[in-house]
């Protein structure tokens, strides 16, 4: 898959050829962890279910907050309780989709993370916890938008994420102190950035749409293997 990024003339045809291919040639086996590792059958159900719903409430809190950069490096498996651990959470506020290889789903819900559920697949607790996590985060709208109101007056809060950027940052400190400026009122008071990333957030927590057809769009999203083939494959490593 990565070989098909960095290929010249690739497409977006090419890529999705490319995994399909791969598709056909692994198996998702995920399932297997809760077997070897929760042995007794009620354990085994109650770690799955645990499961589920971590997967369930990090997606949605992921998707709100616009959290980036989840490829399979950041997301962990807790071996006692089996719920996700989620890691460098420095990318958010959909900034992940300004990156080299931009994010083009909502959340990560690649077929081994969906064989962990069972036979029940992305239709059964995964679904419904999804859900409520939603209706949660909507109810509390007030609450999250007031949190997130506080970072925007917080000088040392950047909220442009750039990954080519260290020269411009260079340059920027650079042409700062030539002025004497330490910051402009812009940066410390609201700038445009800002102002974007939270009006992102409180589209997320709009009620235009009803919980269960926003999230059956952001499951279909996060499933489609064309944007899956197009994403960040994860670092290869050598052993």
């Amino acid at each position: 898959m990565e070989n098909e990024h960095q290929r010249l003339g690739s497409t977006l045809q090419s890529k999705l050829d490319v995994y399909n291919e791969i598709q056909k040639q692994f198996k998702p086996v995920f399932r297997y962890f809760f077997f070897e590792k929760f042995k007794n059958p009620e354990m085994w159900f109650e770690r799955r279910l645990a499961y589920a719903r971590s997967v369930a409430t990090t997606s949605i809190a992921g998707y709100v907050v616009g959290l980036g950069d989840r490829h399979v490096n950041n997301i962990l498996v807790d071996h006692t309780t089996a719920e996700l651990i989620h890691i460098d959470l420095g990318i958010a506020f959909d900034q992940g989709k300004l990156l080299s290889t931009p994010e083009l789903v909502p959340f990560r819900l690649t077929r081994d993370i969906v064989d962990g559920f069972g036979v029940t697949g992305v239709d059964g607790a995964f679904r419904s916890a999804c859900e409520e996590t939603l209706r949660v985060l909507r109810k509390e709208e007030y609450i999250i938008m007031t949190i997130l109101d506080v970072f925007r007056f917080d000088p040392l809060y950047r909220w442009k994420v750039n990954p080519f950027s260290k020269r411009q940052k260079r340059q920027e400190t650079e042409e700062k102190h030539k002025e004497g400026k330490e910051g402009s009122a812009e940066e410390t008071t609201g700038n445009k950035e800002a102002v974007r990333a939270l009006l992102g957030v409180q589209k997320k927590l709009s009620s235009n749409a009803s919980v269960e057809c926003q999230i059956n769009e952001l499951i279909q999203i996060a499933q489609d293997p064309s944007n899956l083939s197009r994403m960040y494959s994860g670092e290869i490593k050598i052993l």
